[in-house]
């Protein structure tokens, strides 16, 4: 495997909330960057967030118009894998939180170069039983981003039963040179920041649910009184309910029963009130996000 700084070239496979935001830092960072996604309306979607996300650091103060620039020249968009991971060094994998579709997708990796590092951004799912389905496992590894990816500054990274010593540490510098800084961590159910955030999160709808406070209040105590920079539940809308509910689901069966879904989270979803996305969770947005 190459070093961090001689990587050159990335794919990141999915552009939603996670993936358009790893592939901005990755470009930000200097190596060109393929994003891909399963149809063109979303890449143009995740294009338009990554050129509104340099504009507001350019407006800000943080990023020059030429840093802004250069980043937008150094994305490209495909719907074509094959052309995604031509010549890559590194795949950061951030579709949807489904295994199975990691796992399949994880096949295909396989099939690169050994050189090629392969990471998934899964917050929770266990990245053992993704790099299973890669033929060379000992060069797959966790890479948990948190939104959004351009501002948060941790990555967890995760180790798989099979990563090597040497993909480890390539991943861990990969994302110092993103300007993160990130944590090592086993490959254990919800790692270590989703199972700690859920905890507080699902209490917090449980007071929610019970009549203690209202969601405004029980966020106002974390950030006011512990010093938390967003309340839990504010973050439950960032994150989207349904990705939360999913996470839950899958900590409850591994870990147990404390981390059973409140009635009311499953109840907002069968409702479609996923949070900031469909413009209604635990608070009102102004819109939908795109």
């Amino acid at each position: 495997m190459k070093t961090a700084e001689q990587l050159e070239r990335a794919a990141v496979l999915g552009s939603g909330t996670m993936g358009h935001g790893i592939a901005q830092v990755l470009a930000a960072s200097g190596l060109d960057v393929c994003m891909y996604d399963i149809s063109d309306e979303f890449l143009v979607s995740a294009t338009g967030r990554i050129r509104a996300n340099l504009d507001k650091g350019v407006a800000k103060g943080k990023v020059t118009e030429e840093a802004r620039d250069a980043a937008l020249a150094r994305l490209t968009t495909t719907t074509d894998l094959g052309v995604a991971i031509d010549g890559v060094d590194v795949v950061v994998e951030a579709v949807p939180e489904k295994l199975e579709l990691k796992r399949e997708l994880f096949t295909r990796l396989g099939e690169l170069d050994e050189g090629v590092l392969l990471a998934t951004n899964t917050s929770s799912l266990p990245i053992t039983e993704i790099a299973a389905a890669a033929k060379h496992p000992e060069r797959v590894t966790g890479m948990h981003f948190f939104n959004p990816v351009h501002i948060m500054k941790l990555v967890e990274v995760v180790c798989a039963k099979q990563s090597s010593d040497a993909a480890v540490e390539l991943t861990l510098d990969l994302a110092r040179r993103m300007g993160k800084e990130p944590i090592r961590v086993q490959d254990a159910p919800g790692f270590a920041s989703s199972r700690l955030g859920l905890v507080i999160g699902l209490e917090a709808m449980r007071m929610v649910e019970s009549g203690v406070a209202s969601a405004e209040d029980i966020d106002k105590a974390m950030t006011l009184g512990y010093g938390f920079p967003m309340g839990p539940l504010r973050l439950t809308d960032l994150v989207g309910l349904d990705v939360r509910l999913s996470i839950a689901e899958y900590l409850a069966g591994e870990l147990g029963a404390h981390f059973e879904p409140p009635a009311l989270l499953r109840e907002k979803v069968e409702r479609g009130e996923l949070g900031r996305k469909s413009g209604r969770g635990f608070y009102t947005w102004d819109a939908p996000s795109k």
